[in-house]
């Protein structure tokens, strides 16, 4: 382990400094393997029409974020449950979205794996995730809201026998199903979020800052490192995702920063904060979700195209212009679930 343990704060720091050297150092060699390999993005034809110019731009950079995540955590973090846990729920999930860009690539178009075998990865990787976080690392199955107020979603709970050495797992059934709803959305709203160069990895790197504060203030030392190393991360990513970018993370990426997310959210309990925190990429999901159900009922759109970032984009904004003032509202957004965090927690 790097770092003095007396000085907990300078851990956090380091990790992201050493996220953010890896990436940033390794990143132009996995481009050349992209480029080399003939593995490229695949634009919608559907989009808007300036982004065509970025059909073929190489991916799957999410596989070297999550190097970089590993690289810094194992050389300054102590792998406790909780930490060991939010890894394996990332990695996962970057693999589910692996998969996801291989079937794009593979196939030339910008759909990968279909919608059901997405969802059943994530039910999969979401139940897994909360037994563990439940009989493992010892989490709360309730939800805590700003003010100190609590609903508990362990009233249905059933103990199932584990083989005949008589331990027994503890299956809280509604806090399954919102702990799903929370990694499968987050997940999916980092994954709609990732569509203008820079958008995505910028807003997580704001939001995965203030997480690491959460965690620190809980004394979750190796949470808050966690949460600075995939900031890290994102700023190296940053380096060559700035427009025009050089790369794009694919699903890799931003499923796995979303299930990262989650799983910070769950393990700090903090799910409700955390969405706040989250808003912008809130913001994206729902705007998707209004679209569709607006087209379907009425058969008219609320936005001239959806997700919301490509609705400014049609009204004449600059692919710049949307990302920094993305950026700006993802740091209110961060900053108003912080203060509520301390102020009403």
């Amino acid at each position: 382990m790097i770092g003095n343990p007396a000085y907990p704060t300078y851990q956090v720091f380091l990790a992201v400094g050493i996220a953010a050297l890896v990436t940033g150092l390794v990143m132009p060699l996995f481009i050349r393997l992209m480029r080399y390999e003939g593995i490229g993005q695949q634009i919608r034809v559907d989009g808007p029409q300036g982004h065509l110019v970025k059909q073929g731009t190489p991916t799957m950079g999410g596989v070297v974020i999550l190097v970089g995540v590993l690289a810094s955590c194992a050389l300054v973090a102590e792998w406790t449950p909780s930490l060991v846990l939010a890894v394996v729920a990332t990695l996962v999930t970057g693999s589910l979205g692996l998969l996801d860009d291989i079937e794009s690539v593979a196939h030339g178009r910008s759909l990968g794996l279909t919608p059901s075998q997405k969802m059943a990865g994530l039910i999969i990787i979401s139940v897994t995730f909360c037994l563990v976080a439940v009989n493992v690392c010892g989490v709360s199955p309730e939800v805590r809201f700003p003010g100190g107020f609590v609903i508990d979603l362990g009233v249905l709970e059933t103990r199932v026998p584990l083989g005949t050495s008589g331990e027994q797992v503890l299956v809280p059934w509604l806090y399954l199903v919102f702990v799903f709803l929370l990694m499968a959305g987050l997940s999916n709203a980092v994954n709609l979020t990732d569509g203008l160069d820079g958008l995505a990895g910028g807003c997580t790197m704001v939001v995965m800052l203030a997480m690491a504060m959460v965690a620190f203030s809980y004394d979750e030392l190796d949470l808050a490192i966690f949460a600075g190393a995939i900031a890290g991360a994102c700023v190296g990513f940053l380096w060559h995702n700035c427009y025009p970018a050089s790369i794009f993370m694919g699903d890799t990426g931003s499923l796995a920063l979303g299930a990262a997310f989650a799983a910070l959210a769950v393990l700090t309990k903090t799910e409700v904060t955390s969405l706040i925190m989250g808003g912008l990429f809130i913001c994206e999901a729902l705007s998707v979700m209004i679209q569709v159900a607006s087209f379907r009922l009425t058969g008219r759109r609320v936005f001239l195209m959806a997700p919301i970032h490509h609705h400014f984009e049609k009204m004449g904004w600059k692919e710049n212009k949307v990302v920094v003032r993305f950026w700006i509202v993802s740091a209110a957004f961060a900053a108003l679930g912080f203060a509520l965090f301390f102020q009403l927690g």
